[in-house]
């Protein structure tokens, strides 16, 4: 069975377990559970098939909910984008010993990753970024402008190319940064141009997970057919996942897939909701959406 002890963060990962526990409670909250989703199963592909060029697959490298056996699970989120003329990491976990191990079990290399995107400056988001780099510095980093300047500047000692951003920021074709969104903690998505529409994936969603669709689909002009990720809605009651569900709908979403901070809850109320196209996650999650090959 996957470990499902918390992990000590890297560098950037200093987690104030008291606080949030009290914060929790404070909140009415339940805290954190591993428990897995139990929708059906998504399209399966071992990470050769994205080469086809036919599809995007996203594989979840970082979650604090198991899927996959084998796999290590601690509080955090991190992502592999593969199929398109870029490979991507979005987000890097608190921990970078756990984020290399996971992806070394799902057959992922390090050296094949060209970019990497951080959704905001939390530390189970960019606390295994350091050791990522020791592994990888031959990559560009997407940050939000807003960034702590101590991030930015173990991305320039390590070698890598810092790509500091605010407005909406193309990482290569089909794929960019939303426009950064919040008030006080700073937060961008990654958006993917598949066949039918935008698949966006957030990292916690701070400044709601519609908001940031949204930012996607008005830069693109184009709907949303999927979300993923942690949607931040660990605290939230039935009636506000339903008024999330109904934002999303809007915006033409038609496949969600929560994980990390989402919360038990919001998994059970969005599957019941989505119904087939309820994505089920954790680490070690592979999802396939079709894309058209370029002219």
């Amino acid at each position: 069975m996957p470990t499902r002890a918390i992990r000590r963060p890297g560098r950037f990962g200093v987690v104030l377990i008291a606080a949030a526990a009290a914060w929790l409670l404070a909140a009415g909250c339940q805290a954190p559970t591993d428990a897995a989703a139990t929708a059906a199963s998504p399209e399966q592909a071992s990470p050769q098939a994205s080469r086809t060029k036919d599809r995007i697959m996203l594989t979840i490298v970082y979650d604090n909910h198991p899927l996959k056996q084998g796999l290590e699970t601690a509080w955090g989120f991190g992502c592999v984008v593969q199929g398109l003329e870029k490979t991507i990491l979005f987000d890097t976990g608190g921990n970078g010993r756990l984020l290399l191990a996971n992806m070394a079990a799902l057959d992922l290399s390090p050296e094949t990753i060209d970019a990497v995107v951080l959704s905001h400056r939390h530390g189970d988001h960019v606390g295994g970024l350091d050791e990522f780099l020791a592994a990888n510095a031959e990559v560009a980093v997407y940050v939000p402008a807003a960034f702590p300047d101590r991030i930015k500047q173990t991305v320039r000692q390590s070698g890598a190319r810092l790509v500091e951003t605010n407005d909406a920021t193309n990482v290569c074709a089909r794929a960019w940064t939303t426009p950064v969104l919040g008030r006080g903690l700073k937060e961008q998505a990654l958006a993917l141009e598949a066949t039918d529409g935008l698949v966006v994936v957030t990292g916690c969603a701070h400044p709601g997970v519609v908001e940031l669709a949204e930012a996607a689909r008005a830069h693109a002009g184009r709907p949303v057919r999927a979300v993923l990720g942690g949607f931040h809605m660990m605290c939230a009651s039935r009636r506000g996942i339903l008024d999330v569900v109904e934002g999303l709908r809007r915006l033409g979403v038609q496949q969600a897939g929560p994980c990390h901070c989402s919360g038990d809850r919001t998994r059970k109320v969005m599957q019941e909701e989505f119904g087939d196209g309820y994505l089920e996650t954790g680490v070690g999650a592979r999802l396939e959406f079709p894309l058209t090959p370029a002219d």
